[in-house]
């Protein structure tokens, strides 16, 4: 592995290369701030650019792209409450109430440390036993993974809100529409009310754009004091700029919860080598860790420090995590490590087990590529951060507008259908409802995503044996 570092600082010490990296840190950074844009589109938007390439600049631009995109969704949760990325869903139960509470400069700073800390992390675990998890994660089988799902859905009692009860409904309302449109496995078309509108289901993305953005903005235009408020908060985040330039604090707040940190970074590195895993899932369940085993459990979604660290760590070290079945075997971990393969494949890079030993100076690229972009994305977001903080300042009457072209932008590249554009309103209402009668978004939010999963999870595995026991018989899926 050494040897693979050697090789890869000499493939990346180029100062064109540096600079596409960076390019694409800042890049990525964009694409993960816009509700709706997520990573994936963002990598496939890039990989064009890069057919003219070296096929080491290539992989290094996307890997900046990559890191910058999964750091890049900490700023609208904390700032706006909005996800970016499905994968900082988390994220805003606590860092968004510490930006509400006047310290929106602390949030993101907390954020931006433990995103690159964790990054380093599973850089790390990539590095030193990227063959060893490998093997571990192709042993997991779909009894494995719906005991995973089941174990990840079990946050939906930790952030119900102040009804248990209307918590758990919300949650399976999110399952629920989940299951609209075409069946995954048969391709039949279910609870669609012979409604065009609905026949190629209801993408998850569209409902969290709708739920936490549009509902958020009908409440927003349903209080004109929050203008007043706003302006009285400007002292507040003012000073809170000048906290922001000095890190060194923030920092160390982090260091100081090395449990939180180093534990939800392995959670995220493990679900990251999980093919078809991902950022939502270990963001959501790093969050639900870190709660289960505080002290003091109740401060969560309070704007709790710990909160934040658990939810960015869990979901940037899963970058180094999709990184490790994809380097080792050749397996995408990911959406996005699917298109680096693609990309290896169109240079004539034939990916898989052998890959270490045939081109081992883009696999040492690709450690050094991830390692340089995750100071870039520091550097940047710290960089643009009295920037970013700005947006709480921002009127109401501005910020909506800018904000509701943003969602239908991003929700129409998803899939270039109108349609979804009705969805998306549909969800907003559905969404404010939810917000007006106290009933929690996020509960609703973690059952669409992983609704889908341990459907399809759950069906493979009794169409594979129809034996239930396997569920408790097989050690992983039983310590799940």
């Amino acid at each position: 592995m050494f040897d693979l570092l050697y090789l890869g600082f000499g493939e990346i010490l180029n100062i064109k290369i540096l600079l596409v990296i960076f390019i694409g840190v800042v890049v990525g950074v964009i694409a993960g701030l816009i509700p709706g844009f997520t990573v994936a589109m963002a990598i496939v938007l890039t990989l064009p650019l890069t057919f003219g390439m070296e096929p080491v600049t290539g992989i290094a631009a996307m890997i900046g792209v990559f890191v910058g995109g999964m750091s890049g969704g900490l700023i609208s949760a904390a700032l706006l409450g909005i996800p970016g990325t499905p994968s900082s869903v988390a994220t805003t139960f606590d860092a968004y109430p510490m930006a509400k509470n006047g310290h929106p400069g602390k949030a993101l700073s907390i954020g931006i440390w433990a995103s690159f800390l964790s990054s380093i992390i599973s850089l790390l675990i990539l590095v030193t036993i990227a063959p060893q998890v490998s093997q571990f994660a192709l042993k997991f089988g779909p009894w494995e993974m719906f005991a995973l799902i089941c174990l990840a859905l079990t946050i939906i009692a930790s952030v119900t809100g102040e009804s248990m009860i209307k918590g758990l409904i919300a949650g399976l309302f999110g399952i629920l529409i989940s299951t609209i449109g075409a069946d995954p496995i048969m391709g039949f078309a279910r609870f669609t009310f012979d409604l065009s509108v609905l026949r190629a289901g209801i993408p998850f993305l569209v409902v969290l754009i709708g739920m936490f953005a549009i509902s958020r903005l009908m409440e927003s235009l349903e209080k004109p004091q929050m203008e007043k408020d706003l302006k009285e908060k400007q002292k507040e985040n003012a000073a809170e700029v000048a906290f922001v330039l000095r890190p060194i604090k923030t920092l160390k707040t982090v260091l100081k919860k090395p449990g939180t940190l180093i534990g939800s970074s392995f959670i995220g590195s493990i679900i990251g080598a999980i093919p078809g895993a991902g950022g939502s899932i270990a963001n959501i369940v790093a969050y639900d860790q870190a709660k289960k085993w505080s002290k003091d459990p109740k401060k969560f979604g309070t704007g709790c420090e710990e909160g934040v660290v658990a939810s960015e760590a869990g979901n940037n070290s899963t970058v180094g995590g999709d990184l490790i079945p994809t380097v080792a075997l050749g397996i995408p971990g990911s959406a996005v490590t699917a298109v680096l393969l693609s990309a290896l494949m169109v240079h004539g890079i034939t990916p898989g087990p052998l890959l270490i030993v045939e081109e081992p100076g883009i696999v040492g690229g690709i450690f050094v590529a991830f390692f340089i972009a995750s100071f870039g994305m520091l550097i940047t977001q710290f960089a643009g951060m009295r920037y970013f903080v700005k947006v709480t300042q921002v009127p109401t009457h501005l910020l909506v507008p800018i904000i509701l072209m943003l969602c239908v932008v991003g929700t129409f590249v998803l899939n270039n259908r109108v349609t979804d554009l009705y969805i998306l309103l549909a969800m907003g209402i559905i969404g404010y409802l939810f917000t007006k009668y106290k009933f929690a978004l996020a509960p609703a939010i973690i059952g669409v995503i992983l609704g889908p999963i341990a459907e399809v999870n759950l069906r493979r595995a009794f169409m594979t044996n129809p034996d239930w026991t396997l569920f408790v018989s097989r050690p992983i899926s039983l310590t799940f």
